[in-house]
Order: structure tokens, then sequence, then C-alpha cells
């Protein structure tokens, strides 16, 4: 299986729950979107810098391993609608300003510790900001970036072989197994 039939299958078992779930249906065609989003390659390791600090290393890789950051791009450019595409990059500047604004450095030069104490208070503010949502509110720009990153990393090679348990080919069909605290859940 490649990554594009994984991307289609998560999405349709997730049953477009997701941000932009929907154009993972349809194939990510969308008309209404900015050709050449004008993201640089310091962006790409910002966004890396981000995931990472959602999924660090620990004994397993980091989504920094799994290169998370090309995967919002790629995503982003080709996936999402320009109104999305504008919320999703001008959150890229938010979230430098909220780590301004509670440490007095931007994200880039924040320590793990500060990096993660900014990201559970926009996690907390995106959370109080969907309680209030209503449906044509755009979403917040921090659930973009933590549901790519999440979906980036565990349908990386990295995410599905590591950090989940991975049976390449697998035996029949056990309905029942007994799960011990600690395991790790099946990529398969």
């Amino acid at each position: 299986m490649n990554r594009r039939e994984a991307l289609s299958r998560v999405a349709i078992l997730v049953g477009g729950s997701i941000v932009g779930g929907e154009l993972f249906l349809s194939g990510c065609k969308t008309s209404d979107r900015v050709p050449g989003l004008p993201l640089s390659q310091e962006d790409i390791a910002y966004l890396d810098e981000i995931a990472e600090t959602i999924i660090p290393t620990t004994s397993t890789p980091g989504a920094k391993a799994a290169k998370v950051g090309e995967f919002m791009h790629v995503m982003v450019t080709d996936c999402y609608e320009a109104k999305d595409q504008k919320i999703f990059l001008e959150g890229m500047n938010k979230l430098n300003q909220a780590c301004n604004k509670m440490h007095k450095h931007d994200f880039m030069g924040a320590t793990p510790e500060h990096r993660k104490e900014l990201l559970i208070s926009l996690d907390k503010e995106a959370q109080e900001y969907q309680k209030s949502k209503k449906r044509e509110d755009p979403t917040h720009y921090f659930s973009m970036m933590k549901q790519l990153t999440l979906l980036g990393y565990f349908t990386s090679q990295v995410g599905a072989t590591q950090a989940l348990r991975y049976e390449a080919v697998p035996g029949r069909y056990e309905g029942c197994i007994p799960y011990k605290k600690g395991d790790k859940a099946w990529a398969t």
C-alpha cells in the first residue's frame, strides 16, 4: 500500500472529520487554491519544529524524522481551499507572535519547555474556539497544524512502522487480541 492509498483509507475511516477530509476523499482536487503556496525551506523547517513539539522524539523517532513539515506543505498546497490556506499561513505568523508575547522570543529560538508551554496554551485556545464555533466559522489554525501533524506522522513509514505495531503482511484476522498496558496500537 502506498501513502496515497493509506491517506484515502484514513480519510474514509475517520469519516471526513479532519480539516479538509472531504478533499481527501475527492482526491485533493480543488480549483480554489493558491498555486505555488509561498513556503520556503525555512518555513518547512519551522513546521517541522512545531510538529516535533507535538510528537517529539522519544524511544521512537519524532515528527521531524517523518518530515511532517514537508507533508504539511504538500497537503496545504494541494488539498486546502484558498481560505483554509490563508488561515494556515496566517496561523504560522500568529503562532510566532504568541511565542513572542509569551516568552519574548520567536518559536525557533524557544527552548523545548517554552515551545511545549505555548502549544499547550494554543491547544486550549483551539478547544475553546471549537466549543463556540458555528458550522460556517473557519477552523482554528492550530487545529489544522495539529491534525496535519498527526496525519502526516502516523501515515509515514516512520510512524506506521516504528511508532505503531506493524506487520507488513498480516496473517488471519483476530478480532479480539489481549491488550497489555503500554502496547503500541496497530498500523495494519
